[in-house]
């Protein structure tokens, strides 16, 4: 059995775990619960996302995000915008209020960053975040491939003949 030390999967899951908490500490002082300041950072790289995408991706229920963002509107930093291509789909987009927020979470955010490579020199920092970009470049071309495969895949329900009782 491999060390858990020396396993890729482990050691990203803990590396984050850990970012998250030393960030969290730091965010507390901002009345932001993990979720909702993730929810923001989203959507400062995705403006203008469906409720629904950033549901997926946030991985949580649809509804709960409605809930999370129930609040974070509520508290003046996202509104809400129907989408003009869609009368179904909801787009989520920051306030200016949410600017400082955001401001303050990204020097809270550069804080965790520095602390986590300080024992890197600045060429091996740059080249673990090569790696990592790498790395996820190939999970998701695997994701895609993934996905090709079972949208190529008959339907069973359809392939299933149909008994006459």
């Amino acid at each position: 059995m491999q060390n858990p030390e020396e396993s890729i999967g482990f050691l990203i899951n803990d590396v984050a775990r850990l970012m998250r908490r030393n960030f969290n500490r730091r965010a507390q002082n901002l009345g932001l619960s993990q979720a909702q300041w993730q929810a923001l950072a989203y959507l400062r790289r995705q403006e203008g996302v469906k409720q629904v995408t950033l549901a997926d991706t946030l991985e949580i229920q649809p509804i709960t995000l409605a809930r999370l963002i129930d609040r974070l509107e509520e508290a003046g930093l996202v509104s809400r915008q129907p989408d003009p291509n869609d009368r179904r789909a909801i787009r989520l987009y920051l306030t200016d209020k949410a600017e400082p927020l955001l401001r303050e979470m990204q020097e809270m955010s550069a804080e965790t960053k520095r602390q986590a490579t300080m024992a890197l020199t600045d060429d091996a920092r740059n080249q673990f975040i090569a790696t990592l970009q790498q790395v996820k470049q190939s999970l998701l071309c695997a994701e895609s491939q993934i996905e090709g495969e079972a949208d190529s895949l008959p339907d069973s329900a359809s392939n299933t003949k149909k008994r006459a009782y």
